[in-house]
């Protein structure tokens, strides 16, 4: 399984924030908004990563992550020219994927929950087709809509509904067989001249091959596109952190635990931000 990181767009949601800097490099409390959606390709066990950015941006995270051989993960990069739609990280990763099958993750979207690691490793395993994660809203006619069967079939799809057939939204993460490479490149770009995401996941729902996850009660999936969910997630973060005393995403702690790098190297690395509270947590996890 490749994995596909998607950092790409203007983010003009966000301006002024985010005139001078990618908007997934804005810190999320107390780590910039990437580690998020990296940290869900880590934990699902991927550990060749493409991450997709804009040229003006790229060299900002390569300085950020370099190769990623620090945290036990091969990390590449590859210029989106101008946002094309997410369905266009497909295209740009076609050459990344090879013959094998991909999850591409947006890169300012925030998942966190009990089990999710042994969730996307289990999903993640065997993937045929399209396997969707999606839910639950208060108001699903912002979102993509999943409508589901009594037996769990996917059964329809909608992009902002006006009366939706369900609560169920379909975020940012989305994992498929290797032929979505055929099929994304067989899309005919929308009015906006963009490759919709909803076009490649209908084309698995009609070949009976598209599955939606429900993440359930207890799950917390934020998007962190505007500023008011910017500052909702920083406070999600925090508050999390502070009364649990644990990290999330942190990407060191995440490449220890899965086995990508030996306790000595998640030492060094800690012992370079022992000034910090980050270092001395990585440091009290180790000792």
């Amino acid at each position: 399984m490749k994995g596909i990181l998607l950092a790409g767009g203007s983010g003009t949601r966000l301006y002024p924030l985010t005139q001078a800097v990618s908007k997934q490099l804005l810190p999320v409390y107390n780590k910039p908004m990437v580690y998020y959606p990296l940290s869900v390709l880590m934990l699902g066990g991927i550990r060749d990563i493409l991450l997709i950015s804009s040229p003006r941006h790229l060299p900002l995270f390569h300085t950020l992550f370099g190769d990623g051989s620090h945290l036990g993960i091969s990390l590449s990069y590859a210029e989106q020219p101008h946002p094309g739609g997410i369905a266009q990280a497909l295209t740009i990763g076609a050459d990344h994927m090879g013959a094998d099958p991909v999850t591409l993750v947006l890169g300012d979207n925030i998942f966190h929950g009990p089990g999710f690691s042994h969730l996307l490793r289990s999903r993640l395993s065997q993937v045929d087709g399209a396997v969707l994660f999606g839910y639950e809203v208060s108001d699903p006619r912002r979102y993509g809509v999943g409508e589901v069967a009594a037996d769990g079939r996917l059964v329809s799809i909608e992009e902002k509904p006006a009366e939706p057939r369900s609560s169920l939204a379909l975020t940012g993460l989305y994992a498929y067989s290797n032929d979505v490479i055929d099929i994304a490149k067989n899309l005919r770009p929308s009015p906006r001249g963009e490759l919709e995401i909803t076009d490649v996941n209908r084309a698995y729902l009609e070949q009976g091959r598209a599955q939606l996850v429900n993440l359930g009660r207890g799950f917390a999936w934020l998007d962190t596109g505007t500023h008011d969910s910017l500052l909702q997630a920083a406070h999600y973060v925090q508050v999390l952190e502070q009364r649990q005393g644990v990290r999330i995403a942190c990407l060191e702690e995440i490449a220890y635990r899965m086995g990508f790098i030996t306790a000595d190297q998640c030492r060094e690395l800690a012992y370079g931000l022992r000034h910090t509270s980050y270092g001395q947590y990585l440091l009290d996890i180790i000792e």
